[in-house]
């Protein structure tokens, strides 16, 4: 096995890498702990890390001081009995006079596929001079572990596909506001292009049928090698037709139990206690999401209907069969995609008149965002439909500005709770941050953020709530969604 190890370390020092776009993306390294980057995969880990490695080259590290293994590489499938503990022996018995005398550079790639990692990985930051670099597409095993064995030894960020500046930046089209009126027509153009491509690296420039064929390829080894592979699932047919389910009615409502009766519909025996384990398994490949109501009461949050979202639109509408897809929930789903790469505090608000709105998001800065999504508001219904929503919210949480984002509309529009601002979804991508008006916010850890948020709106679905707070809103499309009833 060291020699097989050593082989692939000198491959390395060989291979020219393919650094692709710079990502959007200012990870800070920590002395002493190592970076972990998680995410979906195909989206783009490695050629980060690559990215990274071409930094320390320019600043004149040398190539051997590198370590990069890939644990996807077939080669290394007998460290998946026998641990990783021969990688750094095969690379010190190669360069033996850096051992103790200089910094290592080391850069894993896929780790969650070799057991045993994190004792290993603990062991090199207390015993070695290296600095760490790990990636992984298991949220919650990678989070587990780092807490667990690693002792906090780490510090973890996420990677996602493109988001729409980073294709512009793919483009080489220019991204940054204001733009001249040049620049707005090249960006609404490559918009559309985005919409219909997506975020996944790979599938930027392949044509339409090509495109379809290889994101179909992501989703099966999504399937097989991240759930049901990884959690040995003893009814693998059952998660495919539960995958194909959701996909089919993303940015829809759904229940664990309705999920169940689908499934066994089809015959399949698949108690609730799966099915819910599966869904939690979708989220940890950073696959497909789940968006819980915002409510006081974990419980009630939990028992009430959820939504599903996918990481990419564009694998959407590769994968779906079309005959419960349509361009509103596909328009949602890109939006969900805007906000989880801000943050993973999203839920969906419905108001005493039992209106939905279809976002409440807390960003990093603890700032509170009330989200709609709708694709136009040309409609004299679906603008009063739309409106009467956000007002009835507006005024339970005593909001006094929101934002309508559609396809490509753009306006204000003034009701009695406030102002709404309708956005292009094109212009509404280009923003990493929409600006808010400031408010003090409350401090709170994660696990306790639902009920913090309604803490400090106590009747927030009784107009009881003292606070005033500026909130942006993506205008909601007045779709009849369809709920997973079968």
């Amino acid at each position: 096995m060291i020699e097989i190890i050593k082989e692939l370390i000198l491959d390395f020092q060989e291979l020219e890498l393919k650094t692709g776009v710079k990502r959007h993306i200012d990870p800070k390294g920590v002395e002493g702990k190592a970076t972990v980057y998680m995410g979906v995969r195909r989206s783009g880990k490695s050629t980060f890390l690559f990215q990274q490695i071409e930094q320390l080259l320019k600043k004149g590290i040398s190539r051997q001081n590198i370590f990069y293994v890939n644990f996807f590489d077939d080669r290394l499938h007998n460290l998946q009995h026998e641990g990783p503990a021969a990688i750094i022996e095969a690379y010190y018995s190669l360069y033996p006079e850096k051992k103790n005398k200089e910094t290592i550079y080391c850069f894993f790639d896929e780790i969650q596929e070799i057991p045993r990692w994190e004792p290993f990985i603990d062991r090199l930051l207390r015993t070695e001079n290296c600095e760490v670099t790990i990636t992984g597409s298991s949220a919650h095993m990678l989070s587990k572990e780092i807490a667990t064995q690693m002792r906090g030894r780490a510090l973890s960020w996420e990677i996602f596909p493109f988001s729409f500046p980073e294709f512009l930046d793919y483009r080489k089209l220019h991204s940054k506001t204001p733009l001249s009126s040049r620049q707005r027509f090249l960006v609404k153009n490559a918009f559309a292009e985005y919409w219909d491509r997506g975020g996944f690296p790979e599938v930027s420039d392949l044509e339409r049928q090509l495109r379809i064929t290889v994101h179909q390829e992501y989703f099966n080894a999504l399937l097989f090698r991240d759930l049901i592979d990884r959690h040995d699932i003893s009814h693998p047919k059952a998660v495919s037709d539960l995958a194909h389910r959701l996909i089919n009615n993303v940015a829809s409502l759904y229940s664990i139990n309705n999920l169940t009766g689908y499934l066994k519909s089809l015959k399949h025996k698949v108690p609730k206690s799966s099915v819910s384990d599966y869904l939690d398994w979708f989220e940890d490949a950073y696959f497909l999401f789940t968006v819980r109501l915002f409510d006081a009461s974990l419980s009630r949050a939990n028992v009430n209907p959820k939504k599903i979202y996918c990481i990419d639109h564009a694998l959407v509408r590769s994968v779906a069969s079309g005959i419960l897809l349509n361009t509103g929930h596909l328009l949602e789903n890109l939006v969900y995609t805007i906000l989880r790469r801000q943050t993973k505090d999203i839920h969906y608000y419905r108001t005493k008149g039992n209106r939905e709105v279809d976002f409440i998001a807390i960003m990093e800065d603890r700032t509170p965002n009330l989200v709609q999504v709708c694709e136009s508001l040309k409609n004299v219904q679906t603008r009063k439909r739309e409106l009467a929503a956000l007002e009835e919210a507006m005024n339970e949480l005593n909001i006094s500005e929101s934002r309508i984002v559609t396809r490509d509309e753009e306006e204000d529009i003034v009701i009695s709770s406030g102002t709404v601002h309708v956005t292009p979804a094109w212009r509404y991508a280009l923003n990493k941050k929409i600006p808010v008006e400031a408010y003090s916010w409350l401090l709170m850890r994660k696990t306790a953020s639902l009920i913090g948020l309604r803490k400090s709106f106590p009747n927030a679905q009784n107009n009881g709530n003292p606070h005033r707070i500026s909130y942006d809103v993506i205008s909601s499309t007045s779709f009849s969604r369809p709920v997973c009833r079968h």
